[in-house]
């Protein structure tokens, strides 16, 4: 039983690595290629991941290549723009491979593995990525930063850097889609500047905003005054007619107060009553506090005594107590002092003085 367990076991093992001889798996992000004593056609590319299978090793051999985006960067380099700046620049691109069989036949003379191939292939990239950086002395340095319209013209350049990148071709005419490899995109990583082209990127910089900020002072300027203006014109016309309407208002109110102005020269103690009512009116007790004389006009109607001695039809006059249209009373006189009779005596002058005082004049 235990002989039959070994060999059995042997058996396992001896299948297990006879399956890796002449099985491969494809994942969904490769393509492999089957080469049949070195060689391979179009028919030996195999793109659908998968379980496949193959002649054992030297007969056949498989080299796989991860078709997704690689990125490759090219270190910092020199470049003159058309200003005549001198300026640094990192650039980058990233490719993948496209057609498998053609990638193998261009670079499996730089080893056996895939990843000998990618290095070989970015060693052909590198030609090509230097001259699509040379682009960049097409351009000005305000170009690549500022534009007039205050946009950059980047975008514009990184397409004609991939354009150049794609079109690019080694000694014997070999272009990208020549190694089976497609450019999928190309830019600038970094843009460096020595110290006196930056101090000079500055002060262009500074002197493009300060000539932006005066035209824009300037349109301000130019559309404050035309309001001014507007609104100083408008305002004239609004006081103008303002004054005409109120002339007119002003003559009509004239014309219709005519008739009231006549009836009031009829009757001036009426007007002048209806006058001192209208001061009374606008006095308001409970925001001000009045001390006036009596006897001013209009103030002798509020004494309590004010319409007590008024006739029928009898109007209250300006002063106070006193009656419009009724003759004003002589104050009483003093009845005149008898004299004492014959023989009697004549009291001190001082005490006769003293009795007038309060008597008031009189007995």
């Amino acid at each position: 039983m235990q002989k039959f367990l070994r060999y059995l076991l042997a058996f396992v093992v001896i299948l297990v690595l006879v399956s890796f001889t002449v099985t491969f798996t494809v994942r969904f992000t490769e393509a492999a290629v089957v080469t049949t004593f070195g060689r391979a056609a179009e028919g030996d590319v195999k793109r659908d991941a998968g379980l496949y299978f193959k002649w054992p090793y030297p007969i056949q051999s498989i080299t796989k290549y991860d078709t997704r985006v690689r990125l490759f960067t090219l270190k910092v380099e020199t470049q003159q723009t058309r200003d005549n700046r001198q300026i640094a620049v990192e650039t980058f691109a990233t490719w993948r491979v496209s057609d498998p069989l053609k990638f193998f036949q261009t670079f499996r003379t730089g080893g056996e593995r895939a990843d000998e191939h990618y290095a070989a292939a970015e060693q052909a990239l590198r030609a090509n990525l230097r001259a699509a950086a040379g682009v960049v002395s097409n351009y000005s340095m305000e170009d690549l930063f500022t534009t007039a319209s205050g946009q950059s013209k980047l975008p514009e350049l990184e397409a004609k850097m991939l354009e150049t990148f794609r079109r690019a071709s080694d000694q014997q005419g070999s272009r990208l889609a020549d190694y089976g490899i497609e450019a999928v995109d190309v830019g600038l990583t970094r843009i460096l500047l020595p110290e006196e082209v930056t101090r000079a990127v500055f002060d262009r910089m500074k002197a493009t905003r300060e000539r932006l900020a005066k035209e824009i002072e300037t349109q301000g300027q130019s559309q404050a005054e035309a309001i001014r203006t507007k609104a100083k014109s408008d305002a004239e016309r609004i006081t103008s007619f303002a004054q005409s309407l109120a002339d007119r208002i002003r003559t009509q109110g004239d014309k219709e107060a005519v008739p009231y102005i006549e009836k009031m020269n009829q009757m001036p103690e009426l007007a002048v009553f209806m006058a001192n009512m209208e001061f009374i009116r606008k006095i308001d007790p409970r925001t001000s506090t009045l001390v006036v004389p009596s006897d001013m006009p209009g103030i002798g109607v509020l004494m309590p005594d004010a319409l007590s001695t008024l006739k029928p039809g009898q109007i209250p006059s300006l002063s106070t107590g006193g009656m419009m249209g009724a003759p004003q009373q002589p104050a009483a006189q003093p009845a005149p002092r008898q004299r004492p009779a014959s023989g009697g005596t004549r009291p001190p002058q001082g005490e006769d003085q003293h009795d007038a005082s309060n008597n008031g004049g009189g007995e």
